[in-house]
């Protein structure tokens, strides 16, 4: 998949989410027109591919950190 244009790049994860949940309800609510509502879906899924890596560095620093203060070691993380 093609890299993530660096304004959404910029983006926290809660920033490029509230976005995604916007364009989603749009393009759910039916009145977006067709050439928009397919710049909306393209947006949509590069912001969805943006907060999936965003949520892959937490969840791979939050194995980094597992067992701080005993010997260190990783363990999974339920991935719900």
């Amino acid at each position: 998949m093609a890299k993530a244009p660096d304004e959404i790049t910029a983006l926290g994860f809660e920033e490029a989410m509230k976005e995604l949940e916007k364009i989603v309800r749009d393009l759910e609510s039916g009145q977006v027109k067709l050439d928009d509502a397919v710049k909306a879906y393209e947006r949509g899924a590069a912001l969805k591919q943006h907060c999936e890596s965003k949520l892959q560095e937490a969840r791979t620093k939050v194995e980094k950190i597992t067992g701080a203060g005993k010997t260190l070691g990783l363990e999974p993380v339920d991935r719900e």
